[in-house]
């Protein structure tokens, strides 16, 4: 039986513009549709009453957009399922994620699976009682395509952590048999996400008509872009783990990015006011969507949150205040993964320091990156006015400027839950995936498309790649392909699934979870932590980490819902 949540409990919801009451309001009426009453009150919002104009099928899909993932302790995506690139709660001696580390036992209930299904039936919900609105056919479909949209993000959200899910398209009743049904092969699941997601492409906006108020609402770009990271992630899954078609997935994945590309509607972020630092700004208020699209043309999707000052009435993430407190922290193996300048990885640059002096010495010529995503002495305080409190590997993304946070560490800027970027990597992704190669034009188009930006064009800071340099210099391609990955998407909930889909977790996942060099006298406030004998700093030690490749690629199915299902739901390999 498939249970879900009446209200999804998220720490921070987003604001899309949208009053608490009208959230509230919304969802009342979800799950209010079901009851039936002898009288109806003036005051009382019932199916009968309600479903009768576009703005009520608005208000309605408001509701949807406070499932939208943020950057906020409690996100499954952002800080739960960390791997190498990521550690949690130093500061306290224990691991953020026995995901991560291997530990974790199957739970009677998850809350992603819960929340997963609550959103599915308050899409299904708006589908089913669209057919009462009377209003203009291409408003009823641009509010449907809203909601198929979220419908095949909760589907993927379910597929890629369980596999076969049930497969739902009507909100149910407590006597309907669909509350047994069993588990759906993936493949037929997302057949019906890429046919919910063209419905959205083809009824949803293109960006560029949006106006500010309705910035954040779903785009034809933002159904594009998520079917691209879905036939990605499905393609490779199917390449490396020996199932499926992988070719069918991957030519989704490069027709969906290469018609984002093609049509011209998103640029990648630049701040204007300081070019060289328009990385670490994409993620700071600079990029914020109170302007709206043509303020950031990379965002194909935000969470928004409200205001710039602190009460009680204004929703904000607390992302400044976890990583603050060390309970979010960066990795070696990220930071090994930036290049140096002349486009070389650690120990093959001649830039590479082998034999560190201070903590600057692993930040200097490498990639901008590095020093605006993990911040060091020099970034933090003299660059980017951030009062970090220790000298470990501190993340700079969502980190907000010590001005422009409130004094209980909560911020306010905007989530980017899809951007130009990511579509970018996609399509390079796929094409090599396809074909086995690349060309230098795509590659220009996408992978050096974003160095730039990284470098403000000066290939000096940052080459490069070419077929010629990676033959040149006996690289890789798929896998500087993926680094780039790695690099410009560091910390915003792709690696564990990365890992996952190209079946690397069971190398990557239980080697030690290391931090930077120790210098006794820079970690003021840090007691004295366990170390390796090159003075590395260990956060969690290999004997304490472990992947399980007969169990792991799936999670397992809450023990509760097998339970309720009469015997239709059956647990995952091995658990």
């Amino acid at each position: 039986m498939i249970i879900i949540q009446t209200v999804k409990k998220k720490e921070m919801k987003s604001n899309y513009k949208i009053y608490t009451a009208t959230i509230v309001f919304c969802i009342a009426l979800v799950i209010g549709s079901c009851r039936k009453l002898s009288q109806e009150p003036s005051t009382t919002i019932t199916d009968a009453t309600y479903w009768k104009s576009a703005n009520d099928l608005a208000l309605a899909c408001n509701a949807l957009y406070a499932y939208l993932p943020g950057p906020n302790r409690d996100d499954p995506d952002y800080l739960t399922a960390t791997d190498q690139e990521a550690y949690g709660d130093f500061a306290y001696g224990t691991a953020a994620s026995l995901i991560s580390n291997g530990t974790w036992l199957v739970p009677a209930n998850s809350p992603e699976w819960s929340g997963l299904y609550t959103l599915v039936r308050v899409a299904n919900n708006i589908l089913g009682k669209s057919a009462q609105v009377n209003a203009d056919t291409a408003l009823i479909n641009k509010y449907l395509g809203e909601a198929r949209w979220f419908r095949a993000y909760a589907y993927f959200e379910l597929v890629k952590r369980y596999g076969d899910v049930p497969l739902i398209l009507k909100a149910l009743t407590t006597s309907d048999e669909e509350l047994y049904s069993p588990r759906l092969d993936r493949e037929i699941i997302l057949d019906t996400v890429y046919a919910d997601l063209d419905y959205a492409a083809a009824h949803c906006p293109v960006a560029s008509s949006q106006t500010a108020a309705e910035y954040g609402r779903i785009t034809r770009s933002t159904a594009l872009a998520l079917k691209s990271r879905i036939a990605l992630f499905e393609g490779t899954w199917n390449k490396y783990h020996g199932s499926g078609d992988p070719v069918k997935h991957l030519s989704i994945a490069v027709t969906a990015s290469s018609a984002i590309i093609t049509e011209g509607k998103h640029t990648l972020f630049t701040y204007t006011a300081i070019k060289d630092s328009s990385y670490f700004y994409l993620f700071q208020y600079a990029s914020d969507g109170s302007l709206g699209y043509s303020n950031n043309k990379e965002s194909l999707l935000s969470k928004l949150y409200y205001g710039a000052s602190y009460t009680s009435y204004v929703t904000r993430h607390n992302i400044t205040s976890v990583i603050g407190t060390r309970g979010f922290i960066a990795t070696k193996a990220l930071l090994d993964q930036y290049l140096y300048k002349d486009g070389l990885p650690v120990k093959r640059s001649a830039y590479y320091k082998a034999h560190e002096d201070s903590s600057m010495t692993e930040f200097l010529d490498r990639d901008p990156r590095a020093g605006m995503s993990i911040f060091n002495k020099r970034t933090a305080g003299n660059i980017y006015n951030v009062k970090i409190p220790y000298t470990l590997y501190i993340p700079a993304k969502w980190y907000v400027r010590a001005d422009h946070v409130s004094n209980s560490g909560y911020g306010f800027n905007d989530f980017i839950v899809l951007r130009y970027a990511e579509v970018l990597l996609n399509y390079a992704e796929a094409i090599y995936e396809l074909n086995g190669s690349i060309s230098d034009a795509d590659l220009n188009k996408t992978i050096n498309a974003i160095r730039n930006r990284a470098s403000n064009n000066n290939t000096a800071r940052l080459v490069l790649l070419t077929n010629a340099f990676v033959t040149a210099n006996d690289l890789d391609m798929l896998t500087e392909i993926r680094r780039e990955r790695n690099v410009e998407l560091a910390l915003e909930g792709f690696r564990y699934w990365d890992l996952l889909r190209w079946k690397t977790a069971e190398t990557e996942l239980p080697k030690p979870m290391l931090g930077p060099k120790y210098f006794p006298n820079e970690m003021t406030g840090l007691s004295v932590p366990q170390m390796n004998a090159d003075s590395i700093i260990i956060y969690e030690a290999a004997a304490n980490r472990g992947f399980n490749p007969q169990r792991h690629y799936l999670w397992p199915i809450p023990t509760l819902q097998i339970g309720l299902s009469k015997g239709t739901l059956t647990q995952n390999p091995n658990w």
